[in-house]
């Protein structure tokens, strides 16, 4: 196997990777917070001349609130999602709520992820994020 060509389970990582992405975009559109890049994968931005072959350059996130204060910051991080960068061994996607102990961890397991053995939906975000927002709000 090439070091520049991700296996079979990291590609899958990195499409599933896309797919939270998308969610988390459009959870936060709809709930007026920022989806913000926070980080590109290292080997993307020291590639040089190098072909990049992962499907996204992004390796984190994180969901803000506005601050009326201060629009141009960028505003408060609430949330954040990341995923493993493809020399890690065993990579998968962590989920932090800033501030706060809560967090997931999550690995890909043929074209979905999976949290501990359960699949991690769409819903299961929503939910998380609805506490996420409660949490922040109360």
């Amino acid at each position: 196997m090439s070091t520049s060509t991700p296996d079979v389970s990291k590609e899958a990582l990195y499409r599933s990777w896309l797919t939270l992405l998308s969610w988390l975009g459009e959870e936060a559109a709809a709930r007026g917070l920022k989806l913000s890049k926070v980080a590109d994968f290292p080997d993307y931005i020291y590639r040089m001349e190098r072909p990049y072959d992962l499907p996204t350059t992004i390796m984190s996130v994180s969901l803000n609130r506005a601050d009326p204060q201060y629009p141009e910051s960028g505003g408060q991080a609430l949330f954040l999602a990341a995923v493993s960068p493809r020399h890690v061994s065993l990579g998968g996607v962590s989920l932090r709520v800033m501030g706060g102990s809560k967090h997931w961890h999550l690995h890909a397991h043929g074209n979905e992820l999976l949290e501990g053995k359960r699949p991690f939906t769409r819903p299961r975000l929503t939910s998380i994020l609805d506490g996420v927002q409660e949490g922040v709000d109360a």
